[in-house]
């Protein structure tokens, strides 16, 4: 199983993995969250990285016989988490996406038993199907509901 590393500015990966194990509690052990304060040096948020890719790497390594891979899964491309995630990522079994949402992280999760070249298209598939205008209209073109005491306006559809 592929393993999982959020990379997002603060709070934004730890909130993600909230929610994430709120929906998928099994795959809680396969995740972990790094999240960059405004603070931070990008040099070390760099190191911390890569130290979670490693911890998460030797953990899948040790429980398969499969060579382990982590799906870096990153807010806005070109900012501090992921300019420093791509850098980490250099030489490791790691791939790389911005733009993480809820949509795009339950996708993957629903399919985390997939190849990674797979998880990589479900997860940008997640994003695109996940992100739409959802207008919402009066139902039968109603501009007011009655209320529960309303005995003298019914509003009944015939």
């Amino acid at each position: 199983m592929t393993q999982i590393l959020l990379v997002a500015h603060a709070p934004l990966a730890s909130a993600l993995l909230a929610v994430a194990q709120h929906v998928f509690p099994e795959q809680g052990p396969s995740m972990r969250a790094v999240d960059v304060a405004p603070q931070d040096d990008a040099h070390q948020v760099e190191i911390t990285i890569r130290n979670a890719l490693r911890a998460l790497l030797d953990q899948a390594g040790s429980k398969s016989a499969v060579a382990p891979e982590v799906l870096v899964l990153v807010d806005v491309f070109g900012a501090t988490p992921s300019n420093a995630a791509l850098a980490a990522a250099e030489g490791l079994a790691v791939r790389v996406v911005t733009g993480v949402s809820v949509p795009m992280l339950w996708r993957v999760l629903g399919y985390a038993d997939k190849s990674m070249d797979e998880l990589v298209g479900s997860a940008v598939a997640g994003a695109a199907q996940g992100a739409f205008h959802a207008a919402v209209s009066r139902r039968q073109n109603q501009n007011t509901l009655p209320t529960a005491h309303d005995h003298e306006h019914h509003h009944h559809q015939q």
